[in-house]
Parts: C-alpha cells; structure tokens; sequence
C-alpha cells in the first residue's frame, strides 16, 4: 500500500502543491532555546519579514572570461 505525504502550510492551513512550498528555520542566538521551524506555501512565504541571502559556494565564472 503507498503513502502520500500532505503538506500543509503552517501559517494559513492550505495544502501545499509539489515544489510549491518552503520551510522557514529560525535558530535562536542562546543556543539552549534550540530553533523553530515552519512549513510555508509560496504565498505566505512571500510575505514573511526579512531580507534575501546570497547563495554561498564560489561565484560562477564569468562567460566573457574564456
């Protein structure tokens, strides 16, 4: 017998699509208070506070730089 998983948003209660969701993790400063994380659709995930962070890894190379 198969399973499916559901996911639903933690936020608004809404099934969320395949690859139509995130996962927000806030980790506190004082290590023993641990970290929180949140299941999120695209919608609610758009409208949490914060800022975008740059990818980490080397940057790509440049095309003109052959």
């Amino acid at each position: 017998m198969a399973r499916k998983t559901v996911l639903v948003c933690d936020n608004c209660g809404k099934e969320v699509d395949e690859a139509k969701g995130a996962v927000m993790r806030v980790t506190y400063t004082d290590a023993r208070r641990g970290a929180k994380q949140a299941d999120l659709c695209d919608d609610c995930a758009g409208k949490t506070p914060g800022r975008a962070v740059a990818r980490r890894g080397r940057k790509p190379k440049s095309a003109t730089a052959a």
